[in-house]
């Protein structure tokens, strides 16, 4: 499979800015949902610790920013590939700076794979300056 980028960004100033929620489960539906009906978390702040429970389940979560120079797209699938070999075809449906990284009972630490992430351009930046 190739990869191939082809982007085109229009950003319109609505006033909207998406809440984003990385969460730790997997959700198996496949199509529109109205999450803010569903996922309106109230969130707890106490000990630089931000807690909220979904489901019944303690979450404990953390504010990430994207890294600077960096922006956050959530991308849709428009065609669904035939093969592994196809490439897929997908389209910029919302952009963001930053999101709220969410663990179950256990707060975010630096050994997270999505915090290091986070952390990576400025660390990548810093190696190749040598």
């Amino acid at each position: 499979m190739s990869v191939e980028s082809c982007h085109n960004i229009v950003l319109l100033m609505t006033g909207f800015v998406p809440q984003i929620h990385l969460l730790p489960c997997e959700i198996e539906h496949n199509g529109p949902a109205e999450v803010f009906k569903f996922f309106n978390p109230t969130v707890k702040e106490r000990k630089h610790e931000t807690t909220v429970s979904f489901r019944g389940r303690g979450l404990k979560g953390q504010e990430l920013h994207c890294p600077q120079g960096y922006t956050g797209l959530v991308l849709k699938e428009v065609q669904k590939p035939a093969s592994d070999q196809e490439d897929r075809v997908v389209k910029v449906s919302s952009v963001f700076h930053h999101f709220t990284y969410w663990n179950l009972e256990t707060p975010p630490t630096t050994d997270d794979g999505v915090v290091m992430a986070m952390a990576w351009p400025q660390l990548a930046e810093a190696v190749s300056t040598f």
